[in-house]
Order: C-alpha cells, then structure tokens, then sequence
C-alpha cells in the first residue's frame, strides 16, 4: 500500500483468492503513525493520550459479537451481507477508517443489513515497540464482556501517541459501561488472549494483505483506491454499489 507502513511478508507464501484480490489493490494509504480522529466525549489520560468514547456508543452498545475462530462478528447472525474488516489497533489510518467508514459499516449492522468480521492484526508489534497486541488482548476479551463493538471504537479513537500500555487500555474501559470488571481487568494485566492475537495475526497474514485498513467484501477490497473509506457518506455510496445499504 502507499503512503503507509507495509506489513514484510514470509518469503515465498502463495496467495491466492481473497489474498491476491488484496494484494491487488493501490491504496490512496495505508497503515501510518499518528492518532486517529475521533468523537463523543473526551478527557485527558496521563500527560500524553485523551480518552474519546464514539458518538454512537448507545447504538454499539446495543450489537451483539462473537468469536469466530481467529475472528470477531460483529451484527445479527442471519444479517444478508458480511463484510470482513482487516485493522491493527494501532494503525493510525485504520482510526481515520473507524471513525468514518467502520461508523458506517457499523450502522448498517445494527439496522441488521449487514455483519461485519473483524481480523485483528497486531504486525506493527514487531520489535514490541505499539502495544497493538495489548490492544488486541483487550478487545478480545471485551468479547466476553458483552461490549466488544462500544470499546473497539474507543480504542481507536484513543490511540495514543506512543503505545497502548494496560493501565490505557483499562482507562478506555472506564468510558464504556459494564466493561470493567475483575475478569476484564485480569484478562488485561495477564495479556490472557496472547495466544489468539497471535492466531489472528496468522489469519491477517493469510490473506496475503500488505498492511491496514483494509475492507473486503465478497473478497473485493471496497474504498481504497478512492479513498471513500475514510469518509463515511461516500463509504455509504460505495457500499450500496456492492449491494449494501
């Protein structure tokens, strides 16, 4: 992808079906440094990062989610449509995605139009310098929660600066109602689900994707080359021309 931190892929992997469609895309831009923008209520964590809750946390809260193997479902499970959503947490254009096109998408879910499986990548991790699998962590286990589609939006709506650390991660958790609690908080400082972040980077891999956002629909990357993803009207008239919406 241009404009943007690609993912090194493993030498000599074959890709084929949804991955070549991927890697066929010429992004406008791809996954790069920065916070992404955000909406809803604000206020100051620490000296460096700011907590942002979504401007429609009240519809998020209402989405039911689950596990899917290496995936997150997020919609009604008899929803007609499905979009696979391809992010890593602390990818500053997936925030700009989330905040415009992922609204978008999540709208249509709660009308029951469409589902919307997310795949969490954590590659900018390597060398452990984001905290994206920190982040994952968190959001996995906001999953058993019940608040998975509230807190992933206020996640990166909050991405920091710097990286995710636990007690940021917990301080978004704050925003969101009912999320806190001694399962999540333990689930958090003991980086419980770092096995299946792990899963799920492999799955990301598979697909044979360059780097993030990414939006797939029926293994056709929807919104890259014009940028629509990152604006949520014309993300809405993309999403019709593929039939949903």
């Amino acid at each position: 992808m241009a404009g943007g931190i690609r993912r090194t892929g493993r030498a000599g992997r074959i890709v084929t079906g949804v991955a070549a469609a991927v890697l066929s895309v010429g992004a406008v831009a791809g996954c790069g440094g920065g916070s992404g923008s955000g909406g809803g209520s604000e206020r100051a964590v620490g000296d460096a990062a700011a907590v942002r809750t979504s401007p429609i946390a009240d519809v998020l809260a209402k989405l039911p989610a689950r596990v899917d193997g290496a995936k997150v479902v997020v919609g009604k499970p008899d929803a007609p449509r499905t979009v696979q959503v391809l992010v890593d947490p602390r990818c500053g254009y997936c925030a700009k995605f989330e905040a415009a096109g992922g609204e978008t998408l999540l709208k249509l879910a709660a009308d029951g139009r469409v589902k919307v499986e997310y795949l969490l990548a954590s590659f900018l991790d390597q060398g452990g310098a984001s905290g994206s699998v920190k982040a994952v962590n968190a959001l996995r286990a906001s999953v058993d929660a019940g608040r998975f589609a509230e807190y992933h939006a206020a996640v990166f709506a909050s991405q920091p600066k710097g990286k995710f650390t636990d007690e940021l991660l917990l301080r978004i958790a704050d925003e969101v109602p009912g999320l806190r609690g001694p399962a999540f908080d333990k689930a958090v400082a003991e980086t419980a689900y770092a096995g299946w972040a792990g899963e799920s980077e492999r799955a990301f891999e598979a697909t044979g994707a360059q780097g993030t956002p990414v939006a797939l629909v029926d293994g056709r990357a929807l919104g890259a080359k014009d940028g629509s993803m990152f604006d949520a009207e014309a993300f809405a008239s993309t999403l019709k021309g593929a039939g949903i919406g």
